[in-house]
């Protein structure tokens, strides 16, 4: 383990194009929603930097963002932590979600083809072969991607711009309980394909309303149970 709590190989390659401040602040926003740096961690301007590969200065840039962006707090005299989100926060937030998900998936439904179909199922096989791996990275990824397809299928840009928004956080919410809510949030899937194979509206809605109302119930069962 690095002095930071980083796993070896978790930390990003920042790709050289484009200004440095903003690949570092991409990287460290992927290394907090994916929990490699976990809510309350204290995080230390020369070590980041030093993991980065970069000076301290655009670490510094990208931490100042961060905390505008509630993702760190800057707390005086005593450096940077990775924001912890509040219970209000979280419901929030992911009942905002459940509104923008249950319309993309009416759309969805509206609009979606064959091809547009077999692209969801094809995600859904490979985030199901994550869950019986229990590869917990690979499946909340694939879970990102699912409700991007679902979202690209939906076909209105506003939707999508209100959802990207929301999806990383979303993406840090989903994270503790990907492993509980396992093979039950793919079945949740195929049962949201099915509708929207269907062109039924109402129940694509219906189901997609069900499916991340169960995420963030889990996510407050866990917290409460101080997982």
């Amino acid at each position: 383990m690095l002095s930071t709590g980083l796993p070896q190989g978790a930390v990003p390659k920042l790709e050289r194009p484009g200004p440095l401040r903003e690949r570092v602040y991409e990287a460290l926003l992927e290394l907090i929603t994916t929990r490699a740096l976990r809510p309350g961690q204290h995080l230390v301007e020369s070590e980041l930097a030093g993991h980065l590969g970069v000076s301290r200065q655009p670490v510094r840039e990208a931490l100042q963002r961060l905390n505008t962006d509630g993702w760190v707090d800057l707390r005086p005299a005593q450096g940077a932590f990775v924001h912890e989100p509040t219970e209000e926060e979280a419901d929030q937030l992911l009942t905002v979600r459940t509104l923008l998900e249950a319309e993309a998936a009416r759309l969805a439904a509206a609009h979606a083809g064959a091809s547009g179909v077999a692209e969801l199922e094809g995600l859904c096989e490979q985030g199901e072969r994550a869950v019986r791996d229990d590869d917990v990275d690979a499946a909340v990824a694939l879970n990102a991607q699912f409700h991007a397809k679902v979202m690209e299928l939906a076909g209105n840009a506003v939707l999508a711009e209100l959802a990207e928004q929301v999806g990383r956080r979303v993406r840090w919410y989903y994270t503790p309980v990907a492993r509980q809510r396992g093979r039950q949030s793919w079945t949740e899937h195929r049962e949201l394909i099915a509708a929207i194979a269907d062109g039924d509206e109402a129940r694509a809605t219906t189901v997609m309303r069900a499916h991340t109302e169960h995420t963030r119930r889990t996510y407050h069962e866990r917290r409460r149970d101080g997982a």
